[in-house]
């Protein structure tokens, strides 16, 4: 029986094979849980789930084995210890991220405050469709940007001083890419293989190569499963600012002109990309822009 439809019918509350339990999922943008939070979560499973949690693929956690009678106590325990039931259903759901560079020494850009200010403004809207978003910090993309509906990856763009270069070969060496080579004793770099990765930046013993300009680039329509697309190029902007509204343009115009029951990378397919760019481009008014 039933204790509370409202809730029952939320994203996060997922019905199980046995119809008479439910998995709680849980609303965590980055994947960042504090120690305490974590410490109430077990104690929270322990009283109304079965004693465990379960981590998912998009940096959440789940409680499995509720009782349905008991979600509106599970749900308030829940929003005490700042994670709040979470999204499943057609709406956006957890927002995902890597480290950034609070902890990895690749990226390029900071992604777990990005994610809860994206996550603040976008998390959980009701959609015609399910709506994946992803934040990468650097172009080695460990949480699939490309795979998410709409992908966000921190870039670099490395800057050569003439007449610094010592010609030590260093970022020859760790250039994955192959786009730079040594040539009458100095490092030149071919533009067309860099990735902006920055890994020449930051391997460069001498502290010589330098970053133009940080950015992010900004991925729409990829996706997972059977048929798995990666996404394409939407726009390049520069700030946390432009990222959350760009995203949250996009997520406008799923609202207001997609339709249920289809993957995003298929309906981009069907009104062609060039003519959804100019949607989303239509989105910012007649004197708006994206990207730089």
């Amino acid at each position: 029986m039933i204790g509370d439809y409202g809730l029952y019918t939320r994203g996060g509350v997922i019905t199980e094979r046995n119809a008479d339990y439910a998995t709680i999922r849980l609303r965590v943008p980055g994947g960042v849980l504090s120690a305490a939070q974590v410490k109430q979560l077990a104690k929270i499973s322990e009283k109304y789930g079965d004693g465990t949690l379960h981590l998912t693929m998009r940096q959440t956690a789940e409680i499995p084995h509720v009782n349905p009678d008991n979600l509106a106590k599970i749900a308030k325990a829940l929003e005490k210890n700042g994670t709040p039931l979470g999204a499943e259903q057609n709406e956006v759901v957890n927002i995902m991220a890597c480290p950034g560079t609070e902890r990895c020494k690749y990226a390029n850009c900071e992604t777990i405050d990005l994610a809860r200010k994206v996550d603040a403004r976008v998390f959980g809207k009701e959609l015609p469709i399910r709506l994946r978003i992803a934040i990468s910090g650097c172009t080695y993309m460990c949480n699939s940007p490309l795979l998410n509906d709409i992908g966000i990856i921190g870039r670099i763009r490395p800057l050569r001083i003439p007449g610094l270069c010592t010609g030590c070969g260093t970022c020859v060496e760790y250039c994955k890419e192959r786009a730079i080579k040594l040539r009458d004793g100095i490092s030149v770099l071919d533009e067309s293989k860099c990735v902006q990765c920055g890994v020449c930046i930051h391997s460069c013993p001498y502290h010589l190569l330098k970053s133009e300009y940080d950015h992010y680039q900004i991925m729409v329509g990829g996706r997972r499963g059977a048929d798995p697309r990666v996404g394409r190029e939407l726009v390049t902007v520069e700030t946390e600012e432009e990222v959350v509204e760009v995203v949250d343009r996009i997520v406008y115009w799923v609202y207001r002109s997609a339709w249920s029951g289809r993957p995003l990378a298929d309906q981009m397919d069907e009104i062609g990309y060039e003519k959804f760019k100019e949607e989303i481009q239509k989105e910012f008014g007649p004197k708006g822009r994206i990207g730089c």
